[in-house]
């Protein structure tokens, strides 16, 4: 079982449900970037932390009460969304997003002791990480092959379980957890990786909205004709609200037929958002709520002040006056 880091900052999530033993599900092993995004959340100091295999198999320990919400990667500023996860949230009923986490991503070519880098023939890496440093991993190891992996950390400790693989792609802090060499420090493409993470529960509640918000849903289109995805985008865009996350994933009962994973600025008390979501549930004949909740990096959305609460609620108003007879009456035929 995992011991929590340091204590990090609390922020306002949403309530999660009650569980006797409150254990919260992440990819393990231990040493992950899923476990580092978990460190980040508050409620889950000092409470039990179970690490799974695989996406599925944190989902699954929510939906079965197993857990009380799982962490999970849900987007790669390099390799953009995380299929598996988008797919899982639109498939399992019941799940909502009730924060989201940013962790810096970057790593080490380990090996077993003894081992140089002249040595490598074969590769073990998790296929995210693995497209995240095939730059450096081609430039150095031209000749190389890949073994994929389950995690970052799995990659590393497969070098001691009877993997053929000469050397892992793994976290900087692998060296923590094995007794592993470091053959090149500092191997991702690009510095700037983030990765983008999610907590996931059942909860109902929605956390409060604080400014800097982020809602996300999944909706599909009604056909499959010219416009059609204009006529989604549209439902937001009239609102003046940004999509800071639109990616399309097959349905998988015909071709042409996808459904649109959104991440939309603002939160569902917003009475924008609330009207887009009015415009997109009249439009779509599937849309799925996975909930409103503070953005990560805090920064407060930016709109256009035509669409603040006080233009809707003033619209809605002049709507009822027009029905009203003149001492507040509506009148009569």
């Amino acid at each position: 079982m995992s011991t929590p880091p340091a204590e990090p900052t609390a922020e306002p999530t949403a309530e999660l449900p009650a569980s006797v033993d409150e254990v919260y599900s992440f990819l393990g092993p231990s040493g992950t970037f899923t476990e580092a995004a978990l460190a980040q959340v508050p409620e889950a100091r000092g409470k039990r932390w179970r690490a799974v295999n695989n996406v599925g198999e944190a989902l699954a320990d929510v939906v079965a009460g197993r857990s009380v919400a799982a962490m999970i990667a849900i987007e790669n500023s390099i390799e953009g969304g995380v299929s598996v996860a988008q797919d899982a949230l639109a498939t399992i009923p019941g799940l909502r997003i009730v924060g989201e986490y940013l962790v810096s991503v970057n790593f080490v070519l380990v090996a077993r002791p003894g081992t140089a880098l002249s040595d490598v023939k074969t590769v073990n890496a998790h296929p995210v990480a693995y497209a995240q440093c095939h730059q450096w991993l081609d430039e150095h190891l031209p000749e190389h092959g890949h073994l994929p992996a389950s995690s970052n950390v799995a990659a590393a400790r497969s070098l001691f379980e009877g993997s053929t693989a000469d050397a892992a792609v793994a976290p900087p802090g692998i060296v923590d957890h094995l007794d592993v060499e470091v053959l090149a420090e500092n191997i991702g493409d690009n510095p700037n990786a983030v990765t983008r993470f999610v907590l996931v529960s059942t909860a109902r509640t929605v956390p409060p909205a604080t400014g800097a918000d982020k809602t996300s849903l999944i909706a599909e289109l009604p056909d499959d004709r010219p416009g059609s995805l204009l006529d989604l985008l549209e439902q937001f865009s009239t609102r003046g609200i940004n999509l800071s996350l639109i990616e399309s994933r097959p349905i998988g009962d015909a071709l042409g037929r996808y459904r649109f994973v959104m991440d939309a600025d603002g939160h569902i008390h917003d009475e924008r958002v609330a009207d887009a979501l009015l415009g997109l549930r009249r439009f779509s004949p599937s849309v799925m709520f996975l909930g409103s909740y503070p953005r990560a990096d805090r920064v407060p959305v930016d709109f256009d002040q035509r669409y603040r609460d006080e233009v809707f609620t003033e619209a809605r108003e002049w709507l009822a006056s027009l029905t009203e007879g003149p001492d507040g009456d509506t009148p009569r035929g």
